[in-house]
């Protein structure tokens, strides 16, 4: 069975929701009569039911985009190494990835001179949980290490490179026209 664009827009819309959809709300979305929309729903169930990853399951007096229930064994596995992935950092620790990402690469000396504070249980999470890696020696008294992010820094943060992250002056616009995101960070502050 060929998918048509109605049921490209509904199976797109329900992928996004994060809460069953009504097919009225689906019509009124679409544009469409709710006998369209409902005879699309049962082409899509009738296609995803035994032979795709989701399923459409009726819910709470509308439709949700669900795993197939015969694949809940691979999904929690899945989830499981998710979750145990996961990366939860402080805001020492976001601090300390932030100068290391706009300074790249630079000596935990460096680190620690911007910041002010030691450095070095941080760079080690950091390290840890692979955001940050060592990329040499800086050519200079005591030959200091040198640390630069990693593609899952990038990947963590949706980022295509360190070239995509906002510069300094675009933060500095940002928090002077939201200052309730502020955080109490003092655009003036240098």
């Amino acid at each position: 069975m060929k998918y048509d664009m109605l049921m490209r827009q509904i199976e797109a819309l329900m992928f996004v929701s994060p809460q069953p959809v009504s097919e009225s709300e689906l019509a009124a979305a679409l544009g469409q009569s709710v006998r369209a929309v409902s005879e699309a729903i049962v082409r899509i169930k009738t296609v995803c039911d035994g032979e795709r990853g989701v399923t459409l399951l009726k819910l709470a007096g509308g439709w949700q985009m669900v795993t197939s229930p015969d694949l809940e064994t691979t999904v929690a596995a899945f989830q499981g190494s998710m979750l145990s992935q996961r990366v939860r950092l402080s805001k020492a620790a976001l601090e300390t990835l932030a100068v290391i990402a706009y300074n790249q690469p630079v000596t935990r000396g460096e680190m620690e001179e911007i910041r002010t504070v030691r450095c070095d249980r941080v760079v080690d999470t950091l390290l840890k949980h692979g955001l940050v890696r060592v990329s040499g020696r800086k050519k200079s008294v005591g030959n200091p290490l040198l640390y630069r992010t990693t593609d899952r820094f990038l990947e963590l943060f949706g980022l295509d490179s360190i070239a995509t992250l906002p510069s300094l002056e675009e933060l500095r616009e940002t928090f002077v026209r939201n200052p309730d995101e502020n955080d109490g960070w003092d655009a003036d502050d240098e």
